[in-house]
Protein backbone atom coordinates (compact mmCIF):
# COMPACT_ATOMS: atom_id res chain seq x y z
CA UNK A 1 0.00 0.00 0.00
CA UNK A 2 1.30 3.86 -0.53
CA UNK A 3 1.11 6.54 1.50
CA UNK A 4 -1.78 8.05 -0.41
CA UNK A 5 -4.06 4.54 0.04
CA UNK A 6 -3.47 4.58 3.73
CA UNK A 7 -4.46 8.15 4.32
CA UNK A 8 -7.32 8.32 6.78
CA UNK A 9 -9.25 11.97 6.43
CA UNK A 10 -11.36 12.79 9.42
CA UNK A 11 -15.13 13.78 8.67
CA UNK A 12 -14.92 17.62 10.22
CA UNK A 13 -11.50 17.82 8.16
CA UNK A 14 -13.71 17.09 4.76
CA UNK A 15 -16.33 19.42 5.89
CA UNK A 16 -13.88 21.91 6.07
CA UNK A 17 -12.22 21.19 3.20
CA UNK A 18 -15.04 21.36 1.24
CA UNK A 19 -17.22 24.16 3.03
CA UNK A 20 -14.03 26.29 1.89
CA UNK A 21 -14.77 26.09 -1.47
CA UNK A 22 -18.32 25.59 -1.65
CA UNK A 23 -20.37 23.06 -2.46
CA UNK A 24 -23.49 22.58 -5.22
CA UNK A 25 -26.31 19.95 -4.89
CA UNK A 26 -28.84 19.68 -7.60
CA UNK A 27 -31.33 17.24 -8.30
CA UNK A 28 -34.62 15.91 -10.28
CA UNK A 29 -37.52 14.48 -8.78
CA UNK A 30 -40.04 13.74 -11.21
CA UNK A 31 -44.06 11.88 -9.88
CA UNK A 32 -45.45 10.34 -12.51
CA UNK A 33 -48.25 8.09 -12.93
CA UNK A 34 -48.94 6.34 -16.26
CA UNK A 35 -46.16 7.79 -18.04
CA UNK A 36 -48.49 11.01 -17.05
CA UNK A 37 -45.92 14.19 -14.84
CA UNK A 38 -47.95 15.44 -12.04
CA UNK A 39 -45.23 16.73 -9.96
CA UNK A 40 -41.65 18.43 -10.34
CA UNK A 41 -39.27 19.23 -8.52
CA UNK A 42 -36.22 20.88 -9.11
CA UNK A 43 -33.36 21.71 -6.51
CA UNK A 44 -30.42 23.49 -6.43
CA UNK A 45 -28.81 24.45 -3.56
CA UNK A 46 -24.96 26.28 -2.87
CA UNK A 47 -23.53 25.19 0.42
CA UNK A 48 -20.65 27.70 1.27
CA UNK A 49 -18.97 28.71 4.50
CA UNK A 50 -19.31 32.34 5.65
CA UNK A 51 -16.35 34.87 6.20
CA UNK A 52 -16.22 38.12 7.77
CA UNK A 53 -14.43 39.93 5.48
CA UNK A 54 -16.74 39.03 2.60
CA UNK A 55 -19.48 41.56 3.30
CA UNK A 56 -23.29 40.40 2.70
CA UNK A 57 -24.78 40.96 -0.97
CA UNK A 58 -28.13 42.29 1.09
CA UNK A 59 -25.94 44.92 2.90
CA UNK A 60 -25.58 45.41 6.87
CA UNK A 61 -28.31 45.34 9.01
CA UNK A 62 -28.35 47.37 11.99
Amino acid sequence: MTVVERREVALVDLLDRLLAGGVVITGDITLRIADVDLVRIDLNALISSVSAQVPAPWGQST
